[in-house]
């Protein structure tokens, strides 16, 4: 029986934070060298998304190394405004939070102000009661660690837990653990895939 399910959030409730798509578009709105940023920000990526790296260092090594036409806070606003909701996935989570039989929390990759600011703006602590985020744990998907630091936080068995995320990569340690996984098309596909394992949803259809 499941008794705790876990959602990343980039990518299944909200858009990434700070993924691929958002840095080729900032790339394309600020004139940047796609292959020298991307040489850049993947010299500093598991730093930044452990909280080794605050955001504004990220952005000394990554953006202003050199002098640029735009400011900081362009750059920064930027980031931020690339976070949307995924609605309908959203509502799912609202939906497995009332019914009170689950315990829920998140398991995602992300930048420590970045992930503070999703967790505000999109209203997740309705949703879910504890963060599991590389940010604040100095660990990050796809290690075994955070996985296996996850399940020693909340004592749970593997068996009883669920985890749901976009990326098969970040679902295979957590499989080889012996814990549930659902690997996120869309929420149609993830309503239909919980039901089959037995989630019970108030709306339940």
């Amino acid at each position: 029986m499941i008794t705790t399910i876990f959602f990343d959030i980039g990518g299944v409730l909200l858009s990434d934070g700070w993924g691929h798509a958002s840095r080729r578009a900032a790339a394309e709105k600020f004139g940047l060298d796609w292959d020298e940023y991307t040489d850049r920000h993947e010299k500093v990526a598991h730093a930044i998304e452990v909280n080794g790296l605050t955001l504004e260092r990220y952005l000394d090594r990554a953006i202003f190394y050199r002098p640029r036409s735009f400011t900081r806070d362009e750059f920064r606003a930027f980031i931020f405004a690339q976070s949307q909701a995924k609605a309908d996935s959203l509502k799912l989570a609202a939906e497995v939070a009332q019914s009170g039989r689950y315990f829920m929390g998140t398991l995602n990759n992300e930048i420590f102000e970045l992930n503070v600011f999703r967790i505000e703006k999109f209203g997740l602590r309705s949703y879910f009661p504890v963060f599991f985020s590389s940010c604040f744990l100095g660990l990050r998907k796809p290690d075994e660690a955070i996985y296996r630091l996850v399940l020693q936080v909340t004592q749970r068995t593997p068996e009883e837990c669920l985890f749901i995320d976009d990326r098969e990569v970040n679902l295979e340690c957590p499989r080889e653990l012996g814990i549930n996984t659902i690997l996120f098309e869309d929420a149609a596909q993830l309503r239909t895939e919980l039901i089959s394992r037995g989630v019970a949803l108030p709306n339940q259809r």
